[in-house]
Protein backbone atom coordinates (compact mmCIF):
# COMPACT_ATOMS: atom_id res chain seq x y z
CA UNK A 1 0.00 0.00 0.00
CA UNK A 2 3.13 2.31 0.23
CA UNK A 3 2.63 3.04 -3.53
CA UNK A 4 -0.79 4.24 -2.70
CA UNK A 5 0.44 6.70 0.52
CA UNK A 6 3.65 8.20 -1.80
CA UNK A 7 0.82 8.97 -4.04
CA UNK A 8 -1.58 10.72 -1.87
CA UNK A 9 1.05 12.52 -0.33
CA UNK A 10 1.94 13.88 -3.48
CA UNK A 11 -1.91 14.88 -3.95
CA UNK A 12 -1.56 16.27 -0.74
CA UNK A 13 1.12 18.64 -1.64
CA UNK A 14 -1.11 20.18 -4.63
CA UNK A 15 -3.89 20.47 -2.57
CA UNK A 16 -2.09 22.49 0.42
CA UNK A 17 -0.38 24.94 -1.87
CA UNK A 18 -3.97 25.37 -3.49
CA UNK A 19 -5.65 25.77 -0.22
CA UNK A 20 -3.26 28.55 0.66
CA UNK A 21 -4.32 30.45 -2.52
CA UNK A 22 -7.14 30.24 -1.72
CA UNK A 23 -6.91 31.34 1.48
CA UNK A 24 -4.58 34.58 0.44
CA UNK A 25 -7.48 35.38 -2.05
CA UNK A 26 -9.86 35.12 0.59
CA UNK A 27 -8.37 36.96 3.27
CA UNK A 28 -7.39 39.59 1.07
CA UNK A 29 -3.49 39.06 1.47
CA UNK A 30 -2.90 40.12 -2.16
CA UNK A 31 -5.44 42.07 -4.68
CA UNK A 32 -7.31 39.36 -7.05
CA UNK A 33 -5.87 40.83 -9.77
CA UNK A 34 -2.33 39.87 -8.40
CA UNK A 35 -3.45 36.38 -10.44
CA UNK A 36 -3.23 37.68 -14.13
CA UNK A 37 0.44 38.64 -13.14
CA UNK A 38 1.15 35.29 -11.68
CA UNK A 39 -0.24 33.51 -14.37
CA UNK A 40 1.75 35.30 -16.94
CA UNK A 41 4.78 34.39 -14.41
CA UNK A 42 4.09 31.02 -14.52
CA UNK A 43 3.00 30.50 -18.23
CA UNK A 44 5.39 32.62 -20.19
CA UNK A 45 8.27 32.11 -18.01
CA UNK A 46 8.45 29.73 -14.93
CA UNK A 47 7.26 26.69 -17.16
CA UNK A 48 8.93 27.00 -19.92
CA UNK A 49 12.23 27.50 -18.06
CA UNK A 50 11.12 23.92 -15.92
CA UNK A 51 11.23 22.20 -19.31
CA UNK A 52 14.48 23.37 -20.84
CA UNK A 53 15.90 22.61 -17.43
CA UNK A 54 14.42 19.54 -17.68
CA UNK A 55 16.00 18.70 -21.09
CA UNK A 56 18.99 19.96 -20.90
CA UNK A 57 20.11 18.24 -17.74
CA UNK A 58 18.03 14.80 -18.86
CA UNK A 59 17.87 14.23 -22.42
CA UNK A 60 20.25 13.08 -25.15
CA UNK A 61 19.60 11.13 -28.05
CA UNK A 62 21.93 8.18 -26.69
CA UNK A 63 19.61 7.93 -23.90
CA UNK A 64 16.37 8.23 -25.71
CA UNK A 65 16.66 6.92 -29.10
CA UNK A 66 12.76 6.26 -29.51
CA UNK A 67 12.02 9.74 -28.29
CA UNK A 68 9.84 10.52 -31.49
CA UNK A 69 7.40 8.00 -30.36
CA UNK A 70 6.82 9.94 -27.03
CA UNK A 71 4.04 12.54 -29.59
CA UNK A 72 2.79 9.38 -31.40
CA UNK A 73 1.49 7.90 -28.36
CA UNK A 74 0.20 11.46 -27.64
CA UNK A 75 -2.17 11.29 -30.85
CA UNK A 76 -3.52 8.19 -30.26
CA UNK A 77 -4.46 9.18 -26.41
CA UNK A 78 -5.87 11.90 -27.63
CA UNK A 79 -7.92 10.52 -30.65
CA UNK A 80 -9.54 8.26 -27.97
CA UNK A 81 -9.75 10.88 -25.43
CA UNK A 82 -11.88 12.51 -27.93
CA UNK A 83 -13.94 9.74 -28.93
CA UNK A 84 -14.35 8.98 -25.41
CA UNK A 85 -15.90 12.70 -24.36
CA UNK A 86 -17.75 12.89 -27.40
CA UNK A 87 -19.72 9.86 -26.67
CA UNK A 88 -20.20 10.52 -22.92
CA UNK A 89 -21.60 14.43 -24.00
CA UNK A 90 -24.67 12.48 -24.69
CA UNK A 91 -25.24 11.78 -21.15
CA UNK A 92 -25.99 15.79 -20.35
CA UNK A 93 -28.49 17.84 -22.04
CA UNK A 94 -27.71 19.42 -25.54
CA UNK A 95 -27.28 22.79 -23.76
CA UNK A 96 -24.44 22.13 -22.24
CA UNK A 97 -22.75 19.21 -23.91
CA UNK A 98 -20.11 21.81 -24.53
CA UNK A 99 -18.69 22.64 -21.06
CA UNK A 100 -19.05 18.80 -20.48
CA UNK A 101 -16.94 17.45 -23.39
CA UNK A 102 -14.50 20.08 -23.07
CA UNK A 103 -13.57 19.70 -19.61
CA UNK A 104 -13.24 15.77 -20.30
CA UNK A 105 -11.05 15.78 -23.51
CA UNK A 106 -9.02 18.75 -21.77
CA UNK A 107 -7.02 17.23 -19.01
CA UNK A 108 -4.28 19.02 -16.77
CA UNK A 109 -1.72 16.67 -18.63
CA UNK A 110 1.43 18.29 -17.52
CA UNK A 111 1.46 20.31 -13.55
CA UNK A 112 -0.39 17.70 -11.83
CA UNK A 113 2.12 14.55 -13.47
CA UNK A 114 5.28 16.51 -12.89
CA UNK A 115 4.35 16.76 -9.07
CA UNK A 116 3.23 12.93 -8.76
CA UNK A 117 5.73 11.85 -10.66
CA UNK A 118 8.59 13.88 -8.09
CA UNK A 119 6.68 12.65 -5.33
CA UNK A 120 6.69 8.59 -6.50
CA UNK A 121 10.20 8.76 -7.94
CA UNK A 122 12.26 11.77 -6.21
CA UNK A 123 13.85 14.39 -8.55
CA UNK A 124 16.41 13.10 -11.28
CA UNK A 125 13.72 10.37 -12.30
CA UNK A 126 13.94 9.45 -15.83
CA UNK A 127 10.34 10.09 -16.42
CA UNK A 128 10.32 13.44 -16.72
CA UNK A 129 11.04 13.96 -20.10
CA UNK A 130 9.17 11.23 -21.68
CA UNK A 131 6.41 13.71 -20.19
CA UNK A 132 7.54 17.38 -21.72
CA UNK A 133 8.07 14.87 -25.11
CA UNK A 134 4.31 13.50 -24.86
CA UNK A 135 2.55 16.64 -24.30
CA UNK A 136 4.59 18.70 -26.71
CA UNK A 137 1.89 19.41 -28.78
CA UNK A 138 -0.87 19.81 -26.09
CA UNK A 139 -0.80 23.73 -25.18
CA UNK A 140 -0.83 24.05 -29.08
CA UNK A 141 -3.40 21.77 -29.66
CA UNK A 142 -5.60 23.06 -26.70
CA UNK A 143 -5.69 26.77 -27.85
CA UNK A 144 -6.59 25.99 -31.64
CA UNK A 145 -8.83 24.03 -30.71
CA UNK A 146 -11.14 24.63 -28.10
CA UNK A 147 -13.26 27.29 -30.02
CA UNK A 148 -14.53 24.45 -31.99
CA UNK A 149 -16.47 23.03 -29.56
CA UNK A 150 -19.34 25.82 -29.10
CA UNK A 151 -21.30 26.46 -32.04
CA UNK A 152 -22.79 29.41 -30.55
CA UNK A 153 -20.16 31.38 -29.50
CA UNK A 154 -20.42 35.38 -28.45
CA UNK A 155 -17.63 36.37 -30.79
CA UNK A 156 -15.92 34.85 -33.30
CA UNK A 157 -12.13 33.44 -32.31
CA UNK A 158 -9.50 34.71 -34.63
CA UNK A 159 -6.89 31.77 -34.80
CA UNK A 160 -3.66 33.30 -32.37
CA UNK A 161 -0.50 32.23 -33.66
CA UNK A 162 1.11 33.29 -30.02
CA UNK A 163 -0.87 30.67 -28.30
CA UNK A 164 -0.05 28.07 -30.77
CA UNK A 165 3.50 28.97 -30.98
CA UNK A 166 3.86 29.02 -27.16
CA UNK A 167 6.54 29.42 -24.86
CA UNK A 168 6.27 25.41 -23.69
CA UNK A 169 6.27 24.58 -27.74
CA UNK A 170 9.67 26.54 -28.10
CA UNK A 171 11.21 25.67 -24.52
CA UNK A 172 10.60 21.88 -25.48
CA UNK A 173 12.43 22.40 -28.79
CA UNK A 174 15.11 24.65 -27.71
CA UNK A 175 15.91 22.16 -24.92
CA UNK A 176 15.59 18.99 -27.60
CA UNK A 177 18.21 21.06 -30.10
CA UNK A 178 20.39 21.58 -26.95
CA UNK A 179 20.56 17.33 -26.33
CA UNK A 180 20.77 16.98 -29.97
CA UNK A 181 24.16 19.17 -30.64
CA UNK A 182 25.53 18.36 -27.05
CA UNK A 183 26.04 21.57 -26.01
CA UNK A 184 24.98 21.01 -22.17
CA UNK A 185 28.89 21.37 -21.75
CA UNK A 186 29.16 24.50 -23.17
CA UNK A 187 26.67 26.69 -21.26
CA UNK A 188 27.44 28.00 -18.27
CA UNK A 189 26.46 26.86 -14.70
CA UNK A 190 25.27 29.85 -13.67
CA UNK A 191 22.54 30.02 -16.57
CA UNK A 192 21.59 26.58 -15.92
CA UNK A 193 21.17 27.41 -12.41
CA UNK A 194 18.77 30.20 -12.66
CA UNK A 195 17.00 28.20 -15.36
CA UNK A 196 16.68 25.79 -13.01
CA UNK A 197 15.50 27.92 -10.05
CA UNK A 198 13.15 29.77 -12.13
CA UNK A 199 11.49 26.29 -13.48
CA UNK A 200 11.03 25.25 -10.04
CA UNK A 201 8.64 27.79 -9.51
CA UNK A 202 6.54 26.91 -11.92
CA UNK A 203 4.43 24.13 -9.84
CA UNK A 204 3.62 26.23 -6.76
CA UNK A 205 2.77 29.20 -8.86
CA UNK A 206 0.30 27.10 -10.49
CA UNK A 207 -1.25 25.84 -7.72
CA UNK A 208 -1.46 28.74 -5.67
CA UNK A 209 -3.53 30.48 -9.21
CA UNK A 210 -5.96 27.59 -9.45
CA UNK A 211 -6.79 28.11 -5.68
CA UNK A 212 -7.35 31.67 -5.93
CA UNK A 213 -8.97 31.23 -9.03
CA UNK A 214 -11.34 28.64 -7.29
CA UNK A 215 -11.90 30.76 -4.17
CA UNK A 216 -12.86 34.05 -7.41
CA UNK A 217 -15.11 31.64 -9.26
CA UNK A 218 -17.18 29.47 -6.69
CA UNK A 219 -17.24 31.82 -2.98
CA UNK A 220 -17.49 35.35 -4.92
CA UNK A 221 -20.87 35.77 -7.23
CA UNK A 222 -21.41 38.58 -9.81
CA UNK A 223 -24.59 38.20 -10.42
CA UNK A 224 -25.54 36.37 -6.83
CA UNK A 225 -26.43 33.36 -8.00
CA UNK A 226 -25.90 30.35 -5.81
CA UNK A 227 -26.58 27.87 -7.83
CA UNK A 228 -24.84 24.05 -8.06
CA UNK A 229 -25.04 22.00 -10.83
CA UNK A 230 -25.15 18.59 -8.88
CA UNK A 231 -26.35 16.42 -10.78
CA UNK A 232 -24.15 17.38 -14.14
CA UNK A 233 -21.11 17.66 -11.70
CA UNK A 234 -21.66 14.02 -10.31
CA UNK A 235 -21.68 12.70 -13.80
CA UNK A 236 -18.67 14.91 -14.77
CA UNK A 237 -16.92 13.35 -11.70
CA UNK A 238 -17.69 9.90 -12.68
CA UNK A 239 -16.96 9.77 -16.04
CA UNK A 240 -13.57 11.79 -15.65
CA UNK A 241 -12.10 10.15 -12.29
CA UNK A 242 -13.43 6.72 -12.77
CA UNK A 243 -14.27 5.58 -16.46
CA UNK A 244 -11.28 7.37 -18.15
CA UNK A 245 -8.57 5.94 -16.13
CA UNK A 246 -10.10 2.42 -16.51
CA UNK A 247 -10.60 2.60 -19.99
CA UNK A 248 -7.19 3.67 -20.31
CA UNK A 249 -5.73 1.00 -17.86
CA UNK A 250 -7.56 -1.72 -19.89
CA UNK A 251 -6.19 -0.41 -23.26
CA UNK A 252 -2.65 -0.67 -21.93
CA UNK A 253 -3.45 -4.35 -20.91
CA UNK A 254 -4.20 -5.13 -24.32
CA UNK A 255 -1.50 -3.52 -25.68
CA UNK A 256 1.27 -4.43 -23.28
CA UNK A 257 2.64 -1.18 -23.39
CA UNK A 258 6.22 -0.46 -21.71
CA UNK A 259 6.12 1.08 -18.46
CA UNK A 260 7.52 4.95 -18.89
CA UNK A 261 4.90 4.92 -21.83
CA UNK A 262 2.19 3.05 -19.87
CA UNK A 263 2.93 5.62 -16.53
CA UNK A 264 2.33 8.38 -18.40
CA UNK A 265 -0.78 7.51 -20.09
CA UNK A 266 -2.37 5.99 -17.24
CA UNK A 267 -1.40 9.60 -15.33
CA UNK A 268 -3.21 12.06 -18.06
CA UNK A 269 -6.12 9.61 -17.92
CA UNK A 270 -6.57 9.86 -14.28
CA UNK A 271 -5.96 13.53 -13.59
CA UNK A 272 -8.24 16.18 -13.18
CA UNK A 273 -9.25 18.76 -16.20
CA UNK A 274 -6.63 21.31 -17.23
CA UNK A 275 -7.37 24.43 -14.91
CA UNK A 276 -7.81 27.07 -17.57
CA UNK A 277 -11.28 25.50 -18.57
CA UNK A 278 -13.58 28.07 -16.99
CA UNK A 279 -11.50 30.85 -19.08
CA UNK A 280 -11.51 28.86 -22.01
CA UNK A 281 -15.48 28.37 -21.55
CA UNK A 282 -16.06 32.15 -20.72
CA UNK A 283 -14.35 33.28 -23.74
CA UNK A 284 -16.57 31.14 -25.77
CA UNK A 285 -19.40 32.32 -24.09
CA UNK A 286 -20.27 29.11 -22.41
CA UNK A 287 -21.28 28.66 -18.70
CA UNK A 288 -17.85 29.66 -16.84
CA UNK A 289 -19.64 28.38 -13.10
CA UNK A 290 -20.28 25.37 -14.55
CA UNK A 291 -16.76 24.96 -16.04
CA UNK A 292 -15.40 25.73 -12.38
CA UNK A 293 -17.53 23.40 -10.46
CA UNK A 294 -16.47 20.41 -12.86
CA UNK A 295 -12.93 21.55 -11.81
CA UNK A 296 -13.35 21.56 -7.93
CA UNK A 297 -15.18 18.55 -7.98
CA UNK A 298 -13.12 16.89 -10.14
CA UNK A 299 -9.94 17.81 -8.26
CA UNK A 300 -10.93 17.16 -5.00
CA UNK A 301 -12.18 13.60 -6.00
CA UNK A 302 -8.56 13.57 -7.86
CA UNK A 303 -7.54 13.19 -4.13
CA UNK A 304 -8.23 10.21 -3.63
CA UNK A 305 -9.02 8.25 -7.06
CA UNK A 306 -5.58 9.07 -8.54
CA UNK A 307 -3.19 7.08 -5.72
CA UNK A 308 -6.09 4.46 -5.95
CA UNK A 309 -5.51 4.01 -9.54
CA UNK A 310 -1.99 4.47 -9.09
CA UNK A 311 -2.18 1.75 -6.61
CA UNK A 312 -3.85 -0.26 -9.19
CA UNK A 313 -1.74 0.54 -11.75
CA UNK A 314 1.21 -0.65 -10.19
CA UNK A 315 -0.36 -4.46 -9.71
CA UNK A 316 0.00 -4.67 -13.56
CA UNK A 317 3.36 -2.49 -14.18
CA UNK A 318 5.30 -2.66 -11.13
CA UNK A 319 6.85 0.96 -10.07
CA UNK A 320 10.63 0.50 -9.52
CA UNK A 321 10.60 2.01 -6.42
Amino acid sequence: MSVFLITLQAVFALLGIGLLGFWIIGRRRVPSDTLGFLSSLAIDIALPLLVVANLISDFSPQEYPDWWHMPLWWLGFTAIALAMSLSASLLVRREIRSEFTIGLFYQNGLFFPILIIGGIFGQGNPYLVPLFLFVIFYPSMVFSTYTLFFRKSVQKQKLNWRRIVNPVLVATIVGLIIGFVQARDHIPDFLITIVTMVGAMSIPLFMLILGGNIYNDIMYKADNSKRWYIREVVKFVVVKNLIFPLAFLALLLWLRSDFTVALIIILQAAVPPITALPILVERCGGNRKMASQFVVASFIFSIFSIPAFIYLFSRFFPLPL
